[in-house]
């Protein structure tokens, strides 16, 4: 009977275990290798809702670049040169996007006054990377590509960043743990905890109600990719950042849920601004507020960023 139950309780042990690395191996691959949008989708939705300009896209100075990543490999992006200025923007997209979707962004900030860098994040786009680790390892690119763009327009230059989404949260992560690098930020979407949000997500796709596969997820990620969810949590690393930050989300998101913003917003000390629009899905902020945001933006770079008229904008030094 001893007997019995001993095989008994080893084949249970054997088929929870099974169960537990499938599930943990099924789990941490949906994060780290999320399906991309393809590229030609991502092209042709743009062009037809009329917020990618074929012509411009063509015409415009640029320069296509190449940056090395320090996690190994290669960063490809584009530098957008249409204005007469140092001034630039650096544009950083969502999860499953590329560098097409963040040119809306910049021909809007070429009306504001400055050119752009949109890059691809690692595992998108032309970029190198064999994972997606939503801002754990975006932070050190996006070091790299400040870095960069810095080296190209000079230290006098104003340098800001843009971020969407996971970019958003990739760029606090940045801003927040390595270096307090740019004159501006605008978190566009963001998450402020990746633990909060997968729970979230996992609650609302499944009838799960325990924090079981949050736990093997984060035991998986550590084993398989390195790093713990608790690192990818951008509401702690916020309180570093002292240059102004502008936070946009729309109240209709229902995937990254805008409380996360108001949140981050709170934690961040002076000079911020907030800007939470009526309508919009998740990202669609720009999309469905268009002149809206744009007026936003403007309003936060005049309050925060161009406030002496009597001086240009190149000769701002970083606080």
């Amino acid at each position: 009977m001893k007997r019995k139950f001993f095989w008994l309780s080893s084949i249970i042990t054997t088929i929870l275990s099974s169960a537990t690395a499938i599930f943990g191996f099924v789990a941490t691959n949906r994060l780290m290798y999320i399906k991309n949008k393809d590229a030609n989708f991502i092209y042709d939705r743009e062009l037809k809702a009329q917020r990618f300009d074929e012509a411009w896209f063509h015409n415009c100075p640029k320069e296509e670049l190449s940056i090395d990543s320090p996690n190994g490999y290669p960063i490809k992006g584009i530098f957008f040169m249409p204005l007469q200025t140092k001034n630039t923007i650096i544009i950083c997209h969502g999860v499953t996007e590329n560098k097409i979707n963040s040119v809306k962004y910049a021909r809007m900030f070429e009306r504001l006054g400055f050119n752009s860098f949109v890059f691809d994040h690692r595992r998108h786009g032309e970029s190198g990377g064999k994972t997606t680790s939503y801002g754990y390892y975006e932070k050190f690119d996006i070091a790299a590509v400040v870095k960069t763009v810095k080296s190209i327009v000079g230290e006098d230059a104003i340098v800001g960043i843009h971020g969407e989404s996971m970019g958003a949260a990739s760029m606090i992560l940045y801003a927040g743990l390595i270096e307090d690098g740019a004159h501006f930020y605008i978190a566009d979407c963001g998450f402020s905890n990746f633990a909060e949000l997968i729970s979230y997500i996992v609650k609302k796709e499944t009838i799960l109600r325990t924090k079981l596969p949050l736990h093997l997820a984060d035991i998986f990620l550590r084993l398989r990719d390195g790093y713990s969810l608790k690192s990818v949590t951008p509401k702690e690393a916020i309180n570093n950042i002292k240059s102004p930050m502008l936070f946009i989300h729309s109240l209709e998101d229902d995937f990254i849920l805008p409380y996360m913003t108001k949140e981050m917003f709170e934690v961040k000390s002076e000079p911020k601004m907030l800007k939470l629009f009526e309508k919009g899905a998740h990202a669609q902020s720009f999309n469905q507020n268009t002149v809206e945001y744009e007026n936003t933006v403007s309003e936060f770079l005049q309050r925060y960023i161009f406030t002496d008229e009597s001086s240009s904008p190149a000769e701002k030094e970083i606080s």
